[in-house]
């Protein structure tokens, strides 16, 4: 038997989804680069003007191509050199601002409802900014995103995860930038980078400033790097949810009768209900995961651990939150009673207060779900009534 654990069974109550109606379902988005997700002609035309001749192509067309194919190389390493050439474009408070107006706007026109974008502001400062002035120049993106997406019929909120890089010594400057700016549009902390080498463990200060503060934060683990990473975001650093998380599968033992057993880390993660910010078209690049068929993601979801649906890096895996469900319903054919649960779940895990995430949950996504599947059930009776009839 694989990790995925195979379909549902639930198929036809309510409804398998095409892919209009995936798109049209309100999602929320958890787990995504600001850097990871630039449309292809904006990093062409940015490079173009801020005098930045290092692009392998300058057609937007084969630059789109060229970063997809560059990620898909299986290694989490080459995968995030990637991001030299879309950084070294986001080196101003235009670009930035650019960048995140057109985060806004992609995401509200693919349904998402609620989005936490990630972006490290250590990696923006090689123009003279200075860490505030990119914490800024971003937020005020976001905000003009959301008013476009407004105008064309959209309704979205977007916010910001500053993210502190791994191999760096600037965790606990970003955890107080994060601090600073927690009520203007930044709803949280990370840190990111490559796992090997650079445990989570080595920028405590910033989790125990970020918990004094009762600020909220998650840690990239459990994606190149196994177990151990996920048990020190946990229980060394504190962490609230986990970005990736999707080698907590090391901790589960499916026998060939298709008997269950989890390990104690795996207990501790499903009984604390953590949240798991899975990415599953990112985890196929990394080599996290074999095949769609053979993600962590169905196992998980049968086993009722707090899972959600991410996209990581847009522009690298060719991707967007439509698409992964897609993947997702044709794999394990899922419904739209799966792809709500998967939504609840990371509006629930989401950095805001209770308050705003129940709100979200009562009167946009439980509604905007409960639609698509009456229009689902008058399609099949009508149907039915065809098929009589005939």
């Amino acid at each position: 038997m694989s990790a995925a654990g195979g379909p549902t069974g639930r198929a036809s109550h309510p409804g398998t989804p095409g892919a209009e109606q995936i798109r049209r379902a309100p999602k929320v988005l958890l787990h995504d680069h600001l850097d990871g997700g630039l449309r292809p002609g904006t990093i062409v035309g940015l490079a173009r003007d801020n005098g930045y001749e290092g692009l392998p192509e300058t057609d937007p067309d084969k630059l789109g191509v060229w970063f997809r194919e560059a990620a898909d190389s299986g290694s989490l390493e080459r995968y995030l050199e990637t991001f030299a050439h879309t950084c070294a474009v986001m080196q101003t408070r235009d670009a930035l601002f650019r960048v995140a107006a057109e985060c806004a706007e992609d995401l509200a026109e693919d349904g998402v409802v609620y989005a936490e974008i990630r972006y490290a502001p250590e990696q923006h400062l090689e123009a003279g900014l200075t860490l505030e002035e990119v914490v800024e120049a971003v937020n005020d993106g976001f905000r003009e995103g959301e008013r476009r997406a407004r105008e064309n019929g959209h309704r979205i909120r977007v916010g910001a995860l500053l993210t502190a890089m791994r191999h760096a010594a600037r965790a606990l400057e970003i955890a107080e930038l994060a601090n600073r700016y927690r009520d203007a549009g930044v709803v949280g902390f990370d840190i990111a980078g490559a796992e090997a080498g650079f445990p989570p463990t080595r920028h405590l200060d910033a989790f125990e400033y970020l918990k004094r503060e009762n600020n909220h934060f998650t840690i990239h683990a459990g994606e190149a790097f196994g177990l151990p990473s996920i048990w020190q975001a946990l229980q060394w650093c504190g962490a609230d949810r986990l970005g990736h998380g999707v080698r907590i599968i090391d901790d589960i033992e499916v026998a060939d009768d298709g008997t269950v057993q989890l390990g104690r880390l795996a207990s501790y993660v499903r009984d604390k209900r953590v949240p798991l910010e899975l990415c599953p078209s990112s985890n196929l690049q990394t080599g996290a995961a074999a095949s769609y068929e053979d993600h962590p993601i169905g196992l998980l979801r049968k086993l009722h651990f707090r899972a959600t649906v991410n996209t990581d890096n847009r522009l690298m895996s060719g991707t967007s939150m439509s698409r992964e469900f897609e993947h997702l319903v044709d794999t394990f054919g899922y419904t739209l009673d799966d792809m709500q649960w998967f939504t609840v779940n990371a509006m629930k895990s989401a950095f805001i207060p209770f308050d705003e995430r129940l709100a979200m949950i009562n009167d946009v996504i439980k509604p905007g779900y409960a639609e698509l599947k009456s229009e689902w059930l008058f399609r099949q009776t009508a149907s039915t009534s065809a098929s009589s009839a005939s």
